[in-house]
């Protein structure tokens, strides 16, 4: 589980080393599996979504397992938690039918959150999202949610007009909007959906070894032991945004899964 930073420590590659800067790539995501079965490998970034999930699991089901009507810390903790997602999200975009939907999205918020946060944890030093597989999962179990809700209250066909049909059209553009309404809720919704978080848990992660990578490197005991401390200063502020980036990001995808559960629940255009 070693880190790339943590690899060049150990090799003692300098600048003055004769040894050239080992840019960081997509092999700061590809890890040697930790056990393998066979053809199925299992890997650090399945360990970490799997201890995620059971973070998630664990603390609501300890928060909620004995509720009191004066709650304990773990228990506020949980209902502050569940009533930010309530009220900010759940109410805001889909109003009182949105309720039922709150241990959905509250599931989804706090799940794709410990994944962002997997980057900044000692060890773990890795956010599950960046693997675009992880957010591909979740974008499709949204997408399916979206997809049944909007059949299962409007039927096939008002289903199907509510994805793609827009009232009062002129008659030569329908077969254009009906196109451009198709590709965007079926297929470009999931997949944007997808996209956005992986590109932004990547990239931060990205920048965060990048700046890392180069302060080891630049470290010694010459001029460029400053440009090695500008290095370090910029790692640390990156790792401090990415903070505030993988509490939005998670917040982006609930508040996106929402909206789409709204538009499903909702009459079309």
């Amino acid at each position: 589980m070693s880190t790339p930073a943590t690899l060049l420590a150990e090799s003692g590659c300098h600048i003055n080393a004769n040894c050239a800067f080992p840019a960081p790539g997509l092999n700061s995501f590809n890890f040697k599996p930790i056990f393998s079965i066979g053809s199925f490998d299992f890997t650090k970034p399945m360990l970490l979504a799997v201890i995620c999930m059971l973070i998630v699991v664990g603390f609501f089901w300890a928060a909620f397992r004995k509720p009191k009507l004066v709650p304990g810390k773990l228990q506020l903790v949980g209902e502050i938690g569940y009533t930010f997602i309530s009220r900010s999200i759940a109410r805001d975009v889909i109003g009182k039918k949105g309720d039922k939907f709150v241990p959905f999205l509250t599931s989804i918020f706090f799940f794709v959150w410990i994944m962002n946060i997997m980057s900044i944890i000692p060890l773990a030093q890795f956010p599950v999202a960046s693997r675009f597989a992880y957010p591909v999962a979740l974008a499709l179990l949204v997408w399916l949610t979206y997809m049944y809700l909007t059949f299962k209250t409007h039927g096939f066909k008002g289903g199907v007009k509510n994805l793609v049909w827009m009232e009062g059209l002129p008659k030569p553009l329908i077969p254009l909007i009906v196109f451009l309404e198709f590709l965007q809720n079926v297929i470009t919704r999931p997949f944007t959906l997808a996209v956005r978080l992986w590109a932004n848990m990547f990239a931060g992660h990205m920048l965060i070894v990048m700046f890392s990578v180069a302060s080891w490197y630049l470290l010694t005991p010459s001029i460029m032991s400053a440009f090695a401390g500008g290095s370090f200063v910029l790692a640390i502020g990156m790792t401090a945004f990415e903070i505030l980036i993988q509490f939005l990001q998670a917040y982006i995808f609930t508040l996106l899964t929402s909206l789409y559960i709204s538009g499903a629940l909702e009459e079309g255009h």
